[in-house]
């Protein structure tokens, strides 16, 4: 009888110190003194040197087939998901035999210093209402 009674006195006890640990967490119902600091969000990533960057790796942006020429980007604006950037880049592109297709526009997210993801902008992007800078591309010399 008694060993039953320990058992159960142990079993509840266990739940309650279980319990307890649910209390203390930033959401819980306890003063601001007893609760457990939420953390804080990261700091924003420097603002990105996106020119230089997609220079460097237009072929990340753009498919190297598509021969990208008048390439041109916006500034970099906080991307409002995380610590990231988000800039929108344009060019006028070619087809695999070399007719053109027109301007194309991307929007690419940076993160931690490099082009992290691109995709092909969409109306709620905002990147028709931005202003755009041309950067100057390596082209090839026939000769």
């Amino acid at each position: 009888m008694w060993r039953g009674l320990i058992h159960i006195a142990f079993i509840a006890g266990a739940a309650l110190m279980l319990a307890a640990c649910s209390f203390a967490d930033s959401h819980a119902y306890l003063p601001g003194f007893m609760r457990i600091k939420a953390a804080d969000p990261p700091p924003p990533e420097p603002m990105p040197d996106v020119k230089q960057m997609v220079r460097a790796n237009l072929n990340s942006v753009f498919v190297a087939t598509s021969y990208p020429h008048a390439v041109r980007v916006s500034p970099p604006l906080h991307d409002p998901r995380g610590p990231g950037w988000n800039a929108c880049v344009r060019a006028e592109l070619t087809n695999a035999v070399g007719k053109p297709l027109g301007t194309e526009t991307y929007r690419i997210t940076i993160a931690e210093g490099m082009i992290a993801d691109r995709r092909r902008s969409e109306p709620d992007d905002n990147c028709a209402s931005e202003s755009y800078e041309p950067i100057e591309t390596m082209t090839r010399k026939n000769g």
